[in-house]
């Protein structure tokens, strides 16, 4: 199975970037994974909030083939501990998912559009966020599930 993060804007903190390349690296021992970004819409000022969640979620639709598996990263989404997103995980490379894209929306969350194209939401945490770390935190806990999942002593219970 493959994993894709997509993300809309760049990553524009170094150390955010920093942490994102660190556990990008560790995660290619276990699965592959691509960190994919979506350019910022343009003159964002002259749109509406709907406006702006449509052209997004577009964007992000014409990011996904027709085989991928959409997860949004979503407040409203389910929360998981460490150990039970690495069971959400497992379960989803048993049951043949080709390729989990896991979606980080705007800053106004996702259109209606992209809401019934996924598969699920997911939760980080009862806490807000930047967009820009939930990226790190995101691809640090997948990380962390992959050693769960092996065994590995990263995480500690």
């Amino acid at each position: 199975m493959k994993a894709t993060l997509l993300v809309i804007g760049k990553t524009d903190k170094d150390f955010v970037k920093k942490g994102i390349d660190e556990y990008q690296k560790r995660l290619v021992h276990y699965l592959p994974f691509e960190f994919k970004i979506i350019p910022d819409i343009k003159n964002t000022k002259n749109l509406s909030e709907n406006q702006q969640k449509q052209k997004e979620g577009d964007l992000i639709l014409d990011k996904l083939k027709p085989t991928d598996t959409l997860i949004l990263l979503d407040e409203n989404g389910k929360e998981f501990s460490s150990v039970g997103f690495s069971k959400f995980m497992e379960q989803k490379m048993i049951s043949g998912t080709r390729n989990l894209v896991f979606v980080i929306g705007g800053p106004y969350g996702f259109s209606d559009d992209v809401y019934k194209k996924a598969q699920g939401k997911v939760s980080l945490s009862k806490m807000t966020f930047s967009h820009q770390m939930i990226r790190m935190i995101f691809t640090e806990q997948l990380y962390r599930a992959m050693t769960i999942i092996k065994g590995e002593p990263y995480h500690h219970v």
